[in-house]
């Protein structure tokens, strides 16, 4: 798995780190909620473990923020204050899980795979998008057109994937800048058509049939 610790106790995140390390997963940390936030829309991981008590931005306003801004990556949440109103606040701002600390770490570890397994299993059944030749599987995060593997950026396999899961239905540049770029993202930039060039160069370019379209004061589409 890539997991993502955001903790800001560093004997508790050293041995988080260690733990998980050893049973073979790809581990990151983050000592602070914004390091975290960019980290996650940034890079692709498996699971976060987010502590609630952070300097700056705390972990019930992270999982908040990163569920209004569509991005679901299970969540499991370490937290001192055990009473059901806080658990529930927890759940309620979009956490998939939560441990009371002090824990053990076999118990987290065991809570970790099942989140894993569960989002695995759940987006497996509904994660592969196919668009004429063009394959997108959004567990593996892994794309193939007409059977060759095409190697993309974690920000272009996120607007490919908003593309695909918008086929045959025009998205316009605004709103692809709130899916897949920050909400507060500067609206003036023309990132979004920097992408797509990028997207084109590897999914439309060596192939005679063209995917993305541009449609003209409107954004674009995928489409056979």
């Amino acid at each position: 798995m890539k997991l993502l610790i955001v903790e800001d106790e560093p004997n508790l995140l050293s041995i988080l780190r260690k733990g998980f390390a050893e049973n073979n997963n790809e581990v990151s940390v983050a000592m602070d909620g914004k390091t975290a936030i960019e980290m996650i829309h940034n890079y692709t991981f498996d699971v976060v473990i987010l502590d609630v008590m952070l300097p700056d931005i705390n972990g019930i306003e992270i999982c908040r923020r990163l569920r209004a801004s569509k991005n679901f990556v299970p969540i499991l949440l370490l937290t001192a204050l055990g009473t059901s109103e806080n658990i529930v606040t927890g759940l309620n701002a979009g956490a998939d899980d939560y441990l009371v600390k002090p824990f053990k770490f076999g118990e987290l570890d065991a809570r970790v795979n099942a989140l894993y397994r569960r989002s695995h299993q759940e987006t497996e059944k509904i994660d592969t998008i196919t668009i004429a030749d063009l394959e997108i599987n959004g567990r593996a995060k892994s794309v193939q057109r007409n059977g060759e593997n095409i190697i993309l950026t974690a920000k272009e396999f996120k607007l490919l994937y908003y593309l695909a899961k918008n086929t045959g239905r025009i998205v316009s540049r605004d709103q692809i800048l709130d899916n897949v770029w920050d909400i507060n993202f500067d609206m003036n930039t023309n990132v979004v058509d920097v992408y797509i060039t990028y997207l084109r160069r590897k999914i439309d370019k060596p192939y005679s049939t063209k995917l993305i379209h541009t449609m003209k004061g409107l954004g674009y589409v995928i489409k056979p």
